[in-house]
């Protein structure tokens, strides 16, 4: 489905990158301009045969963007995605939903064919490599070979003999045979890695999918009818990985194979364009895959977020920390992240004959602050909190924009309390939750109660009065949520808590888990009102989940069109001539003083000025010709309200405070 929103009078073809935007103005068919009281024009109408756009606005729960100042006569449509034709003399933006895994059962069945024909084709290409496993994934698929190694430029040879067999509309037909019928076949493909797959399935019958006559594979499915059903021009190979055999650095390495998948060629390049913003300007693969650049326009909207948690946080009572980003190893072998985390973990650090470690999480070192000094039950609750970094191991295949990283700052916090506090401290957690999310413009969720597997650590009765005291808080909320029976850590149960965007896409960001384990591995005691020690109860917490994550989340959520409040430049300052500059630098140095984010931008005629402010998402626009220099005062334009009018600079400056202040449309 397409989101249209239309406003008359303009057409732009526009494709929103956060870092990179470019808006096409097309050929006008009336008149361009408006005049000014100082007698220069600004481009205000233009028309177009078609757009196709990938620009998202939204107005959800008052925290307005651009289409929120658009003309009374602006609507929204949504339209089918294979009906492109649109009004023309009509301001139109479109944006593509893209389904999900769970959304879409016909979504799942293609990503999960693809694989199988990926698979097929990589042995008619390659007929020595040993298939293993090949899933669908969050945006696609992979399958992992026992091959020689292959590289990115190989792919395009598979994508090729994909496209055949996709092009042969082959049926795909399930089968059942007993284990004994499955062994032979397998033992007669020689295909050693199967065989093992196949001791690992406890059911029978044993069910097999055949594509055509010609390739099968152990499999429970689903899958399309036929291969034809798939679109050759949804479906793009992306990377080539290398994956240990059940992830186990003593078995063989594989060549895993990522691959994305979508129901129309539309989404598959709204996928694209999605993942060239998360990617452009950000990342620094000269440094390292899954490495974070935060390059200017981004770090001032980091922080944004960093401020707005602190000064919330702080609010309700947290202390704010900062610890080391390594730390003795020993550290981690109490915590058991050595024994249970280690292949996400990176290589210990020899030095003067001690072995260091990166961080994989926060915890140990929040623990140690709470073990500073000794603590008595009237202490409690302890909240400390911390936006750290972290590293953790991941397969290069992997690592997606800002979604999938190695190393990424969590806005991480723990919570130290009694046993009848735990209800009160979640219940304080889902209200910060709200709050800082709902300050960013989300205010839908979907909420999953985890409760206890069955390893776990903690007696039934901590285990009961725990869940129950998570259950209690969110009926308190009055929030409906899923119970997702024995998903809980081994360590306690938890919350869980995806936020969703302006297209309906759910992302998980929040999380709240009550811990059992660590205060007891780290032996973490207070003493209570008869003076014996007792054991705190811990919660781990996370709202935002991490901060490049989170940040991939707005760009998606405003499609790299902040509000004004959030945006990186919030004004900028155009000379009609050079002869201005001066008085622009002065208007801009006044703007800046009062912390509005402006810039002067200079060195084109005015129309071009006000295009590139425009492409550059700029929500403010302050023109000075030679009037507004004699009365000290600029000409306002706004990106989508369009002309303004003329006012004082101090005017100016007031409202853009004001709007910033309540998060509101200038």
């Amino acid at each position: 489905m397409f989101v249209i929103h239309r406003m008359a009078t303009t057409t732009t073809i526009t494709f929103s990158l956060f870092s990179n935007s470019f808006r096409l103005l097309t050929k006008p068919s009336s008149p361009l301009t408006s005049s000014l009281k100082n007698g220069f024009s600004i481009p205000t109408k233009i028309s177009a045969k078609q757009l196709t756009s990938f620009s998202l606005y939204s107005n959800r729960t008052g925290f307005c963007t651009s289409a929120a100042v658009a003309s009374p006569e602006s609507t929204e449509t949504v339209v089918d995605a294979n009906d492109k034709k649109l009004e023309e003399g009509t301001f139109s933006e479109i944006r593509i939903k893209l389904p999900t895994n769970d959304s879409s059962e016909k979504l799942l069945r293609i990503r999960h064919t693809c694989a199988h024909v990926m698979a097929m084709a990589v042995q008619k290409l390659y007929p020595n490599a040993k298939v293993t496993i090949g899933p669908w994934i969050d945006n696609g698929f992979y399958y992992d070979f026992d091959m020689d190694p292959i590289t990115d430029k190989d792919l395009k040879r598979i994508k090729k003999e994909m496209d055949r067999i996709i092009g042969r509309n082959l049926p795909l037909v399930r089968e059942e045979v007993s284990r004994v019928e499955a062994q032979r076949r397998i033992m007669a493909q020689n295909e050693p890695y199967k065989l093992e797959i196949l001791d690992s399935i406890k059911e029978e019958p044993i069910t097999i999918y055949h594509i055509g006559d010609e390739w099968w594979d152990l499999c429970a499915g689903p899958h399309v009818e036929t291969t034809g059903t798939i679109s050759r021009k949804a479906i793009e190979l992306e990377s080539v990985a290398g994956a240990y055999w059940r992830g186990d650095v003593k078995r063989p390495m594989l060549q895993r194979i990522y691959g994305t998948a979508w129901e129309s060629e539309e989404q598959l390049k709204a996928y694209l364009v999605s993942k060239k913003k998360l990617n452009d300007g950000i990342t620094g693969e000269d440094a390292g895959g899954g490495l974070v650049f935060w390059h200017p326009k981004g770090a001032i909207v980091r922080h944004i977020i960093e401020d707005t948690w602190k000064k919330l946080h702080v609010e309700c009572g947290y202390s704010l920390l900062y610890t080391p980003h390594v730390a003795k190893a020993d550290l981690w072998k109490i915590s058991g992240h050595l024994d249970f985390y280690k292949e996400n973990m990176y290589d210990q650090m020899n030095i003067e004959d001690e072995l260091y470690q990166l961080r994989p999480m926060n915890c140990p070192y929040h623990i140690l602050v709470y073990k500073r000094k000794m603590h008595s039950y009237r202490d409690f609750p302890v909240r400390v909190a911390e936006l750290g970094t972290v590293y953790r191991y991941e397969l290069s295949g992997s690592l997606h924009g800002l979604f999938r990283v190695r190393g990424f700052t969590q806005d991480d916090a723990h919570i130290f309390c009694l046993e009848d506090q735990i209800k009160d401290e979640i219940r304080g957690v889902l209200e910060l939750t709200e709050q800082i999310l709902l300050q960013f413009g989300f205010d839908r969720y979907e909420v999953n109660l985890s409760t206890r597997p069955e390893k776990a650590v903690g007696g039934d009765d901590i285990w009961e009065k725990a869940t129950s005291a998570l259950k209690d808080a969110l009926d308190d909320k009055a929030w409906s949520y899923e119970i997702d029976e024995g998903g809980g850590a081994f360590y306690g149960p938890k919350i869980d808590l995806k936020i969703e965007d302006a297209l309906g896409r759910k992302w998980q960001c929040s999380t709240i888990q009550v811990d059992f384990n660590l205060p007891e591995r780290f032996d973490i005691t207070y003493v209570d009102s008869n003076s014996e020690k007792k054991r705190p109860i811990m919660i781990h917490r996370a709202v935002l989940g991490s901060l490049e994550r989170f940040f991939g989340v707005l760009i998606e959520h405003y499609a790299g069109d902040f509000p004004l409040w959030l945006s990186p430049e919030q004004a900028r300052v155009l000379p009609v001539t050079d002869s201005q500059l001066g008085y622009c630098y002065e208007v801009a140095s006044i703007l800046k003083a009062n912390g509005i984010r402006a810039e002067v931008c200079h060195g084109e005629r005015l129309p071009k000025l006000v295009r590139t402010a425009e492409k550059q998402r700029v929500p403010l626009m302050a023109v000075v010709g030679p009037r507004e220099m004699e009365t000290q005062s600029v000409t306002v334009r706004s990106r989508f309200g369009g002309e303004l009018g003329t006012m004082s600079v101090d005017d100016f400056t007031s409202r853009i405070s004001k709007a910033v202040q309540n998060r509101s449309t200038f």
